[in-house]
């Protein structure tokens, strides 16, 4: 039977972003790990040189890895839209949306007020633009 391990997420400045996940949501760091070329080239079908650098957040039960590629020609952020096919957000539940909101902002993200959905709910983006709903506790 399969395991969850991790969910993986690239960001264009690391140490960003790992300031962001913890001060904002409360992660902690579990290990930072610089990746071979060779390897990860091949498994991420990057072409080399690839310069990985891939650190470990934990919250509760769940992973998520933050990658990072220190090297030229890495493709351009862009919006997604929901109805593109593939993962469209990560949501978590947080203790206050208003405090968490204050956060968000502090550190680099980006709150979608037209999302809000009388306090129950609302769409954030983190620095690098990845959607996150934040929900109130019992919201689900």
């Amino acid at each position: 039977m399969p395991v969850w391990n991790h969910i993986g997420h690239h960001v264009a400045d690391l140490e960003r972003s790992i300031t962001f996940y913890v001060n904002v949501f409360g992660f902690t760091v579990r290990n930072r790990l610089a990746v071979p070329d060779a390897g990860s080239a091949k498994l991420l079908r990057v072409k080399e040189p690839v310069g990985l650098t891939a650190v470990y957040l934990t919250l509760g039960g769940v992973i998520l890895e933050l990658l990072h590629f220190e090297r030229e020609g890495n493709e351009a952020a862009r919006i997604r839209p929901f109805t593109e096919p593939g993962l469209t957000h990560i949501s978590l539940t947080v203790d206050d949306i208003a405090e968490t909101c204050k956060l968000v902002l502090q550190y680099g993200g980006e709150v979608l007020e037209d999302t809000d959905m009388w306090g129950k709910a609302l769409m954030i983006r983190d620095p690098d633009g990845q959607v996150i709903e934040i929900l109130a506790p019992g919201t689900l």
